[in-house]
């Protein structure tokens, strides 16, 4: 036991940064949420007709992430369910994360447990989960809110639930159920069956961007909550708003910058947040973003990946679609990997692009046609060592990449 404590006392010693830090993290909703005051007018506006004893419009709230989505939303249930005692109304807000809870069978379980009933986790007819949640929703009068978050999740598995849930208030005599769905996906309707799509999507919420300035008093506002006074320096929130704003204005990813900034300055034993901290759990999140897309990719993703890094190793920092495929083709040879024509390649290289991996600008070649011009816009070694986890690529370790002309392969 003495050394147990011996191994975690130099790190208890540590000087105190921290006030709260739960404050800094993504499920924390704090009573005023800045710059989303439209956003939180127009949510309430539609769910007060809950407080007249009414059915709300369903609602399908849109935004990148980090845009205040999730907080807007449960900061609103939070008061419409406090409104709600106040009033005599029995409101009850359901929050689901469809990237948990992804489909039909554990959505219906999920929902008919909040209500005490007691489904097992597999085994039943769909349909018999469905009405045991039916009856036990209909079991007071009460007006009932599901928030779908991430609902574009649930939807790539099917739209059936969705369908059954947009019109189970015909079924129901006493409650009433409304849904908020919730993705950063604005064509995720697309995908639904359209007498679903015009149920689900009676009102709809844009949440734009924040900007540099947004990011900051957000950070503000929270770090008077979560540090000891004095312990950041100047331009510590700054920075962090600074990162997050060129990141698509990312506030969640922000409140992890200035989160882990002070972790690595706790560990370090200083007593002040800086810049250089900062600065290094920008890098430190990065990799690690990195690591966890590049590790989830398909092997076929993979071997594109590790073509632009070879190429990369070999010299140069620009590639075009026609020396990519050409390294792409002769690693699959070496492994005996199946490959795949041009245009599926082509296609890999936007999804790439897409994830933030690579840079791919498509450009004219004149009389050649397009093509696309591709650069790795990650770290190379870090990427490389991450690849090389996957066991079907090790072999490729030594794999030089071959000198393809500009001219070729467009």
């Amino acid at each position: 036991m003495a050394v147990v404590n011996s191994i975690f006392e130099k790190f208890l010693s540590n000087v105190q940064i921290f006030e709260n830090r739960e404050v800094l993290r993504h499920t924390y909703t704090p009573e005023h949420l800045p710059h989303r005051d439209v956003q939180v007018e127009s949510l309430a506006a539609i769910l007060v007709a809950a407080l007249r004893k009414d059915t709300p419009s369903n609602v399908l709230i849109y935004g990148k992430t980090g845009t205040g989505k999730t907080a807007v939303t449960k900061y609103v249930g939070m008061e419409l369910e406090k409104s709600g005692e106040i009033h005599g109304v029995p409101c009850y807000v359901i929050y689901i994360n469809c990237e948990i809870v992804d489909t039909q069978y554990r959505l219906l379980a999920h929902l008919a447990r909040h209500f005490d009933k007691d489904i097992p986790m597999t085994g039943w007819p769909t349909d018999q989960v469905y009405a045991e949640f039916k009856e036990a929703l209909d079991s007071e009068k009460a007006i009932v809110i599901v928030v779908l978050d991430e609902i574009d999740k649930l939807v790539k598995k099917g739209d059936d639930v969705l369908y059954n849930l947009s019109r189970i208030n015909g079924d129901l005599h006493k409650a009433r159920m409304a849904i908020i769905g919730i993705s950063n996906d604005l064509n995720f309707t697309e995908f639904l069956d359209p007498r679903v799509r015009s149920s689900l999507g009676e009102e709809e919420i844009i949440f734009p961007p924040y900007d540099a300035k947004q990011i900051k008093d957000i950070l503000s506002q929270r770090a008077v909550m979560a540090f000891k006074t004095g312990v950041l320096e100047e331009n510590v929130i700054p920075l962090c708003a600074a990162f997050a704003a060129q990141e698509n204005g990312d506030a969640r990813r922000a409140l992890d910058l200035l989160r882990v900034s002070a972790e690595l300055a706790e560990r370090e034993k200083s007593s002040m947040v800086r810049e250089e901290h900062v600065r290094a759990a920008h890098e430190k999140i990065e990799l690690d973003r990195v690591a966890e897309v590049v590790c989830t990719l398909p092997t076929q993703s993979k071997l594109v990946l590790l073509s632009v890094l070879k190429l990369v190793e070999g010299g140069g920092n620009r590639f075009i679609t026609g020396q990519v495929y050409h390294t792409y083709c002769k690693m699959c040879l070496q492994i005996q990997m199946d490959v795949l024509t041009h245009r599926r390649i082509t296609d890999l290289i936007s999804e790439l692009d897409m994830l933030g991996i690579i840079n791919a600008m498509v450009i004219s070649k004149g009389r050649y046609g397009r093509t696309k011009e591709i650069s790795l816009s990650t770290p190379l070694e870090s990427t490389m060592k991450t690849l090389f986890k996957d066991y079907r690529l090790q072999p490729l370790i030594n794999f030089k990449a071959p000198v393809v002309a500009q001219t070729k392969f467009y």
